[in-house]
């Protein structure tokens, strides 16, 4: 019997979340739902649940070396997606990981869980900025991590085109600003930007509290799409509308903030079959 072909290989580089809404979790159930292949390389495991993150161990920087090493030179990438890199060493380690990979990669600098918890280490920002972002085809901050590399408190549309100049001033290609913190008016808008060209990205504003996971959802999107060959501004347009849809269906678990759900698209398929 003939094997079936590989689908496109993705590789999330991130932290578990226990509770299966954000971290390595959402980034697997992304890439599936998405079509492409996920991997991983685990970087932290945290001690996490709807209502927040209660404990956070990181793996030493070798762990994460071999990990990456074992997938990239046996199966091989064709796109990086990198998350939760809680300390200066972990963030160099990745960015030279990246350096040395032939594969697009977007980088969310996660700073902050969607409880508020830190996830980053202050002293790991001048890595981020100088070794991470530089490495990045696609980074991705919301406007809390805007503030934490920038400085710049984004208050309306014109601040997200100053944000995405100042986060390309860190050498990325392209910066996609999520804008869905701004909370205002009925739609969510994110902004993607090389510096010559701009994207505005508008969708409805779900009134949904479940909304764990949202950006490690995205940047696994945007990820999966490169994985299969699409340009930047088509693969995080598509990426948008998948979780615009996952957004629009988050449910609720345990006695916090739920998910997003990234099964959305087969949940609709089986409800109209």
């Amino acid at each position: 019997m003939t094997p079936h072909p590989a689908p496109p290989r993705c590789l999330t580089v991130a932290g578990s979340d226990s509770g299966g809404g954000a971290g390595i979790q959402a980034d697997l159930k992304t890439m599936l739902a998405l079509g492409v292949h996920g991997m991983s390389v685990l970087t932290a495991v945290t001690a996490q649940n709807s209502l927040g993150v209660h404990g956070v161990w990181e793996l030493p920087a070798e762990a994460v070396t071999a990990q990456y090493r074992a997938v990239v030179d046996d199966i091989g990438v064709a796109a990086v997606k990198t998350g939760m890199l809680s300390s200066a060493p972990l963030v160099e380690t990745v960015a030279e990981l990246l350096a040395g990979t032939d594969a697009p990669a977007v980088v969310d600098p996660v700073g902050v869980s969607k409880h508020g918890d830190a996830l980053l280490a202050t002293t790991a920002l001048d890595a981020v900025r100088e070794e991470l972002l530089p490495r990045a085809t696609v980074a991705t901050p919301n406007l809390d991590e805007v503030a934490q590399l920038t400085g710049l408190r984004v208050h309306s549309e014109d601040d997200m085109r100053r944000a995405a100049d100042a986060v390309l001033g860190f050498g990325p290609r392209w910066a996609l600003i999520k804008g869905g913190h701004l909370g205002t008016g009925h739609e969510a808008v994110d902004l993607l930007s090389d510096g010559e060209q701009e994207l505005w990205l508008r969708a409805p504003r779900h009134d949904n509290r479940h909304t764990h996971g949202t950006g490690c959802t995205l940047a696994s999107a945007v990820a999966a799409g490169l994985a299969r060959g699409l340009p930047v501004p088509e693969a995080v347009t598509a990426a948008k509308a998948y979780v615009t849809g996952a957004l629009a269906a988050g449910f609720a678990l345990g006695g916090g903030i739920g998910p997003v759900d990234h099964a959305w698209q087969w949940r609709r398929a089986q409800e109209t079959a």
